[in-house]
């Protein structure tokens, strides 16, 4: 089937970060540490979405036949593209090798093989359910069923989110995700009736400068200097990052780096002398993610290390957490 007559892809609706909720009206997902994808397939054919609107299917040949999940009927999926570890975890380094590779090799496909975890249904044989329930959703999209490499993760309905947040603690996962029973699908919105509670704290982050390394990295960079914007829209400095770099990633973030070089610090303050003086600035147009322990009340952080580049999200929408 042509890909022509494949569903639209949406914008996804997306969570917004907090505690656990309580009460009744909620269901309860783990949090997956992948890569957000809307999916379209018919037939034998499908189309990846990244959560910027990019057409992706070319980097993941292994789900390109999502359409078996359906017997071939028309559908639009939204979900998590995850790799997993030895011990069955998603893992968002081993992805970082695959998010960049537009046609991946058969050696790295095999290396590191990636799955689909599909966790909302939004369209089916033509028929739009953005506006019907969670649970209705949930529902027809459990009677799918999982594919080769197209799961279905479960929905809980019938437990305490504090208790499933201890389960995820315990198998090493990201968190949960809350989610409103009687929700309608939000397109393209930071919802309330979406919560994502995280386990370890991580922070989206723009890449404003770098320093040289030293020794074995003296090649590539020290750490990074990364910033991100606050409430008035300047890019505030929140210090710098020099570990969780694998080698690859180390001559990957270089070669990305040297063609945004800038004479002057991009940031809107000014950056302590022990950092700018042996600064390199580039333009902040590359998103990351970090790990870390806390934020101080000058807006550093402590003890972060670093998770991966961020192509799925723009440079505008890195801010800093709410007080």
């Amino acid at each position: 089937m042509a890909a022509a007559s494949l569903p639209e892809p949406v914008m996804p609706m997306l969570a917004t970060a907090g505690p656990v909720p309580h009460g009744p009206g909620w269901a309860f997902e783990f949090k997956w540490d992948g890569v957000r994808a809307i999916v379209a397939a018919s037939g034998a054919a499908a189309r990846l979405t990244s959560r910027l609107g990019n057409d992706v299917t070319a980097g993941y040949p292994e789900l390109g036949g999502i359409g078996a999940l359906t017997g071939g009927r028309p559908v639009l999926l939204d979900g998590e593209i995850v790799a997993l570890d030895a011990a069955g975890r998603p893992n968002f380094g081993l992805l970082q090798d695959r998010m960049h590779v537009r046609h991946p090799s058969p050696e790295l496909r095999g290396r590191i093989p990636v799955s689909f975890y599909a966790f909302d249904l939004l369209q089916l044989d033509g028929e739009s359910l953005l506006a019907t329930p969670y649970d209705e959703r949930r529902s027809r999209l459990a009677e799918l069923g999982p594919v080769g490499p197209v799961l279905v993760p479960p929905s809980f309905t019938d437990v305490d989110g504090d208790q499933l947040l201890e389960v995820a603690r315990g198998h090493g996962l990201e968190g949960v995700v809350a989610k409103r029973r009687a929700g309608r699908y939000e397109v393209g919105r930071r919802s309330a009736g979406w919560v994502k509670t995280a386990l370890s704290h991580t922070q989206e982050v723009l890449v404003g400068g770098w320093t040289v390394g030293e020794g074995r990295r003296s090649r590539t960079f020290g750490s990074l200097l990364l910033g991100a914007h606050d409430a008035d829209r300047r890019l505030r400095y929140l210090g710098h990052v020099g570990t969780g770099f694998r080698d690859t990633a180390l001559d990957d973030l270089m070669a990305r780096l040297r063609p945004l070089a800038r004479r002057t610090s991009p940031f809107d303050e000014t950056v302590p002398r022990e950092h700018a003086r042996h600064a390199r600035w580039v333009e902040p147009v590359l998103v990351g993610e970090v790990e870390y322990r806390l934020m101080t009340r000058d807006g550093r952080l402590r003890h972060a290390s670093w998770r991966g580049l961020r192509p799925d999200r723009a440079p505008d929408e890195v801010v800093l957490p709410a007080p």
